[in-house]
């Protein structure tokens, strides 16, 4: 998950993750740039957070708990 310290989306998605035991890295589009452009890249320029990008390539923004959920079932 792509985000910023300060994002209370990132931190409502990031309980909700962690209440299902889905894992996932954190990565603080702030403090590593190269991160920021990845985030970019998903967002048509824009370092829109959370960003999730799965195995697959593929990104969700700020998507639901339902959302992950159903894009890792598709993964699996």
């Amino acid at each position: 998950m792509y985000s910023t310290p300060w994002c209370g989306y990132c931190h409502r998605l990031k309980s909700q993750l962690d209440r299902e035991g889905i894992a996932f890295d954190m990565v603080d589009i702030e403090a590593q740039p190269e991160a920021a452009q990845i985030v970019e890249k998903a967002n048509n320029g824009n370092q829109t957070v959370p960003t999730l990008v799965y195995s697959d390539g593929s990104a969700q923004t700020n998507p639901s708990l339902a959302q992950v959920k159903e894009k890792l079932a598709s993964l699996a």
